[in-house]
């Protein structure tokens, strides 16, 4: 019976150190979604959210920026992308298209106008700032303020000429993008 006692209190200790453990990484995972991102100083000051404004919700993103061919340049069509809610592309909140707007899956909706800009890396698309024009429905994207796209990949419009007018041309990007609500 001793045994089965101390086999007892081992385990009830395992499992209080576990639970406190996951715990604790969860706490620090939402920390880290409610943080704003890290942009460089030196040319994305620009991006930074205005003051009164809190990250509210992260996403990921991967899809296509459209482009189309118009005879003498590729003319920017929009994005169509999915947004995730881990890194690794796991777990779909909502989608991303024209206007630009977001969209969850729950229905809620941001539309946004472009306010600021940088490029840290020339081979992609830029970073972003916008400012909501619309928000719509219940969710994750009600009453969000601003929105910031960063750590972008590809993306950018092909440096070769189209074959014909009216081409159309899906070029793969990821970034990550911030929604921030006014501050309570």
């Amino acid at each position: 019976m001793r045994i089965t006692r101390l086999k007892r209190a081992i385990a009830l200790a395992l499992l209080f150190t576990v639970a406190g453990l996951a715990q604790a990484r969860a706490a620090r995972a939402d920390d880290d979604d409610n943080r704003a991102p890290d942009l460089p100083a030196d040319i994305c000051e620009k991006l930074q959210a205005p003051e009164g404004n809190d990250v509210a919700f992260h996403t990921y993103a991967l899809g296509v920026q459209v482009y189309r061919w118009n005879g003498t340049a590729w003319a920017f069509v929009g994005p169509v992308a999915n947004l995730f809610a881990d890194d690794n592309y796991r777990g779909q909140v909502g989608t991303h298209y024209a206007g630009p707007t977001w969209e969850s899956n729950s229905g809620s909706r941001v539309v946004a106008r472009r306010v600021a800009d940088c490029s840290p890396n020339p081979s992609a698309i830029p970073w972003l700032r916008l400012e909501a024009v619309t928000t719509e429905g219940p969710g994750i994207f009600d009453g969000v303020t601003q929105v910031q796209r960063v750590n972008t990949t590809g993306g950018s419009a092909p440096a070769a000429p189209g074959s014909f007018v009216g081409q159309e041309a899906r070029v793969p990007y990821t970034a990550e993008y911030y929604f921030y609500r006014a501050a309570n």
